[in-house]
């Protein structure tokens, strides 16, 4: 004797409908000969769950039920109406009470969105009308908004962007699908086949002491995938398009990979000194295109120095922006309230307030 359970959640205003389709699938399960027991039964304690009672004289009798067409036919009602309703079906109902294990409910979560965007693409005109060239500037929006939410520390609004860039997986993934090209599934077997092969530490007997070695482990596997793609150069997989900050930062990254590095993290500072000395000469000379490389030579220098000290550059010159944006908006603020304006000030009269706004 074999036992099948299985769950699903259903919005509480499409229960009926739920249960419509149960009566009309259930005496087809129990004709069987084989078929000891079939039933779906409701949560007592969540109305809006159902879990679905069948056991059968074998395991073989249960596979061979599961190839039958009265299998398919069934399995096709049910797919379909979840699939034209996916509205009508969540895991937000019992989220809090535990009445799902952990995976389960992501699983559902996960398969409720993949329904969605079927419908949507399919019935939406805007959705539908959709290519990645026209998703590329939004998805760039939306990683931003992304990365605000987590500088501001707001975990419902990290919660809400998150799902706003993960819809654009979903529908970059949609579009391939619709060309033949790929699917989501493709998407996340690549992903986890590529976490699998750079974490030898995890999946394998490679044996590490502490990030820095993962680091360098990771840098030398993909420097191995790139060998094998005919892009064997170490700074070959870096964007073009990412702001220059950030990309400064992975070349340097990919750079320490190798082994191109300072030996002390304290001999960086030479480097800066020499390279703003540099600078001082060229705006000394009034060469503007000399002054500008030179700069760019210090600013690198300096993200550099901030990488070996464990500062992310990025983050701490967008603190820097904030801090003086609240301090110059208190500056002007106070400027307005007593009836002058900024240009009027002196710069005295600006020290003043700019020392009260460093206060607050």
């Amino acid at each position: 004797m074999i036992k099948h359970i299985s769950k699903i959640i259903i919005r509480e205003e499409s229960i009926d409908i739920f249960k419509g389709l149960v009566e009309k699938f259930i005496p087809k399960i129990q004709a069987e000969d084989t078929c000891l027991h079939a039933e779906v039964i409701q949560d007592t304690k969540n109305v809006a769950l159902f879990f679905s009672y069948t056991v059968w004289k074998s395991q073989k009798d249960s596979n061979v039920f599961l190839k039958s067409e009265i299998f398919k036919d069934i399995r096709a009602n049910l797919e379909n109406h979840l699939a034209e309703q996916p509205e009508t079906w969540s895991t937000k109902v019992v989220h809090k009470t535990g009445s799902l294990n952990s995976l389960d409910e992501k699983t559902a979560a996960f398969e409720r969105m993949i329904f969605i965007m079927d419908k949507i693409r399919k019935y939406c005109p805007w959705d539908a009308a959709q290519t990645n060239e026209s998703l590329r500037s939004l998805t760039i929006e939306e990683t931003y908004e992304l990365a605000e939410a987590v500088l501001n520390a707001d975990d419902e609004n990290i919660k809400k962007e998150l799902g706003d860039v993960f819809l654009h997986i979903i529908f970059y993934a949609k579009i391939a699908e619709e060309k033949g090209t790929f699917d989501i599934a493709d998407v996340l077997n690549a992903l986890a086949d590529k976490l699998v092969y750079r974490h030898p530490h995890v999946f394998s007997d490679v044996s590490v002491a502490a990030k820095e070695e993962v680091e360098k482990n990771w840098e030398t596997l993909k420097l191995k995938e790139n060998a094998e793609k005919k892009n064997n150069t170490v700074l070959g997989g870096i964007p073009e398009s990412l702001p220059a900050v950030i990309k400064a930062v992975r070349m340097q990254d990919k750079a320490r990979g190798v082994g191109f590095d300072w030996e002390e993290k304290e001999q960086v500072w030479t480097k800066v000194k020499e390279e703003l000395s540099e600078f001082e000469e060229e705006l000394a000379k009034a060469d503007k295109e000399k002054s500008e490389e030179e700069f760019g030579d210090v600013f690198f220098s300096l993200i550099n120095a901030a990488r070996l000290y464990g500062i992310d550059p990025e983050n701490a010159l967008e603190k820097t922006n904030r801090k003086f944006k609240k301090r110059f908006n208190y500056l002007e603020n106070m400027t307005l309230k007593k009836g002058r304006s900024l240009k009027e000030m002196s710069l005295d009269e600006m020290e003043v307030l700019w020392q009260e706004a460093k206060k607050i």
